[in-house]
């Protein structure tokens, strides 16, 4: 008895706080609207020292900009930066202001990127919120980013461990593929200790750029923080660049990452036995993993169940399975061996729908597979997120 009764006082304490701060929110938005120019500066002034702009009370949101303009809207994760015209992401100006309020309600846990768009046309990050996020998205890194309060940061994605010892990249290393007709090129992680006698897991990664840069995947200081923690065992990551040598603004991924059969023969019959004659790598298909997001997801799933003797461990983040929706018929076969496979993917405006019809799949096909799925959308801060987790999956130490 006494157990539920400190149960239900909890509750009650908890909801009290809660009622408080809503009430909080809303005096707070009540005084932007008072009409009282001292009352409003005082206000605004409050919000940004605190750096509580934008607005976030559980899981109430108020987005907020100050500024002369004809129209104000928040472009983000949050309406599929346009795609999803479901979601008002219109501004309104507070009365007889300069201030433009946007309100919405998200998951408690959710992170998402996001833009201010003025006159319909001029995207800036919004000038009073210091969180920023690195992505693909929104008109090119970075973008501002919305944290609402039960999301927490991943530190082994972003802090190296105390003591922490680096491995070694060897980096943009070229590579002239009779195949392709063209060079790529690549970088290639080695782990603190590298012994050149030894076998080595291995991981490729599509997008290879993307995982290394610090402020996108920043998977190489993943990979020192989980080694040298001893979660993972040592592993040699392959990182694959789909951009021009010579022209970097020219990234083939969009053709190399879409079920093309030539680069998977590439990958396979080239530039992999140039890998295994350069390190110390296994060719164990089930110490052999493919890694990648959005299109790179697409491919991941693709290498792995058309050269399962060479991928056993399949890494298949937000995946773009719209793009060839064949991908579902080609990994449904039972005649398939099974791929072990981390499959992710955010729940605001990304790839849930394909991701949930491809983990069918993998459970009817007796899969061993891990599942994930995080209140984010289409962005690096989603993917680096599950990084570690896919790590540890294929290769516990």
């Amino acid at each position: 008895m006494k157990y539920f009764f400190s149960l239900a006082i909890a509750f009650l304490w908890t909801s009290t706080i809660i009622a408080q701060d809503y009430q909080l929110f809303s005096e707070t938005i009540n005084r932007l609207y008072s009409r009282d120019s001292i009352a409003i500066n005082t206000t605004w002034d409050e919000l940004t020292q605190r750096g509580n702009i934008p607005l976030v009370v559980h899981d109430s949101v108020a987005f907020l900009y100050r500024g002369d303009a004809r129209t104000i809207a928040w472009m983000g994760d949050f309406n599929g930066w346009g795609y999803n015209r479901s979601f008002n992401n219109k501004g309104v100006r507070i009365p007889d202001t300069n201030i433009w309020i946007l309100k919405a309600t998200f998951p408690l846990d959710a992170r998402m990127d996001y833009k201010i768009v003025i006159n319909e046309s001029h995207w800036i990050l919004d000038p009073n919120n210091d969180a920023h996020q690195w992505s693909g998205v929104g008109g090119g890194s970075p973008n501002s980013e919305l944290r609402m309060p039960q999301w927490k940061e991943d530190a082994i994605a972003l802090k190296p461990v105390d003591g922490l010892i680096r491995g070694h990249v060897d980096a943009d290393m070229l590579f002239n593929s009779k195949l392709l007709g063209y060079q790529i090129t690549y970088s290639v992680y080695l782990p603190i200790n590298y012994n050149a006698s030894e076998s080595y897991p291995v991981i490729y990664v599509t997008d290879g750029y993307e995982y290394m840069h610090e402020r996108l995947g920043n998977m190489i200081l993943i990979l020192d923080n989980l080694i040298h923690a001893k979660k993972i065992k040592p592993v040699v990551a392959v990182f694959i660049d789909h951009r021009e040598p010579v022209n970097r603004s020219n990234n083939r991924r969009m053709q190399e990452l879409a079920m093309n059969e030539t680069y998977l023969n590439f990958l396979t019959t080239e530039f992999k036995p140039i890998i295994e004659k350069n390190y110390a790598v296994t060719k164990d298909p089930a110490q052999t993993a493919i890694l990648g997001t959005s299109m790179g997801g697409l491919s991941a799933a693709y290498f792995a169940f058309a050269r399962p003797s060479v991928f056993g461990l399949a890494g298949i983040q937000s995946p773009a399975f719209w793009f060839k929706p064949e991908i579902f018929t080609f990994c449904d076969n039972p005649q398939n061996p099974p791929i072990k496979t981390f499959l992710t993917t955010g729940l605001i405006n990304d790839t849930d729908e394909g991701a949930k019809r491809m983990k069918d799949i993998l459970e009817k096909n007796t899969c061993t597979y891990q599942y994930k799925e995080l209140n984010q959308g289409h962005s690096w801060g989603n993917w680096r997120d599950t990084i570690d987790d896919i790590l540890v999956y294929f290769f516990p130490a």
